[in-house]
């Protein structure tokens, strides 16, 4: 997997992703990158790339040409098809299915944009996506683009050391992940539960199931409409409804559950 960013601010891009795992699997040549500072196409040869916006208002916009002069350097030596992304808070919001469809190709490009933003027409352009990571403003786009690029790298093949970890953690089939524990057994009074210990692998399994929707509930319950619960999910699921679990659920989430199945249970 190759990245691609067209910024302001190359350097901050490449030290951040040239660290912990993401640095690794670049030395090792899992994952590249290539930065492209759009300063180097000013108009002005000053490295200014901004404008004040027509029609009026606060703030300055990126110019269309140096934007564009960035991405015609390298536009020739991708593959057909390569997506390019650029980071608004306007665009569809980025999450982990994402993140996965966006592994299965060979290179990205991200835009990334800074003050008022970008001259509109070059956008119309050459950007193929527009991608929020969430419904707050950033001063630019460079964390964004850090951010996609951290969660799409774990999902390409090596980067991880084991691969299964990247396919088990949060949002793996719409459920956050289960509780982790490590050594000590017993920490400060807070013992490792006793499940844990038993070596009875399917116990361990299933009960890592339960935990996951039982933080999906407490957490982030829109979630579960998504999941695809079977038989033993179920059966849990009631245990949660009627106090017959371990663990405990508010009224209101016994509600929302006791909906849930009802509606999964009709179709």
């Amino acid at each position: 997997m190759k990245f691609h960013v067209l910024t302001l601010f190359p350097e901050m891009v490449e030290a951040a992703l040239g660290t912990s795992i993401t640095g690794r699997a670049m030395a090792k040549g899992i994952i590249c990158l290539h930065t492209v500072n759009i300063r180097d196409f000013s108009l002005r040869g000053d490295g200014r790339i901004d404008d004040y916006p027509y029609g009026g208002g606060a703030g300055m916009v990126m110019q269309a040409e140096p934007v564009m002069r960035a991405w015609e350097s390298l536009a020739g030596e991708l593959p057909a098809q390569t997506r390019v992304i650029c980071l608004n808070p306007q665009g569809r919001v980025f999450d982990q299915k994402m993140a996965e469809e966006l592994a299965g190709g060979e290179e990205l490009v991200f835009l990334c944009g800074h003050y008022e933003g970008i001259d509109e027409r070059v956008l119309d352009e050459i950007v193929t996506d527009h991608v929020s990571i969430g419904d707050y403003v950033l001063t630019g786009g460079e964390l964004p683009a850090l951010v996609m690029m951290d969660a799409i790298a774990r999902m390409v093949p090596g980067v991880l050391s084991n691969q299964e970890s990247g396919q088990s953690e949060s949002f793996q089939g719409g459920l956050l992940e289960y509780p982790q524990y490590s050594r000590p057994e017993d920490w400060r009074g807070k013992k490792v539960p006793a499940v844990l210990l038993s070596g009875h692998h399917a116990n361990v399994d299933r009960w890592r199931r339960n935990q996951s929707i039982l933080r999906t509930l407490r957490n982030r319950p829109e979630l579960l409409k998504t999941v695809t619960f079977d038989k033993k999910d179920r059966k849990y699921l009631q245990a949660l409804i009627t106090g017959q679990a371990e663990d405990e659920i508010t009224q209101e989430q016994a509600v929302f559950l006791s909906k849930l199945l009802a509606i999964t249970e009709k179709s």
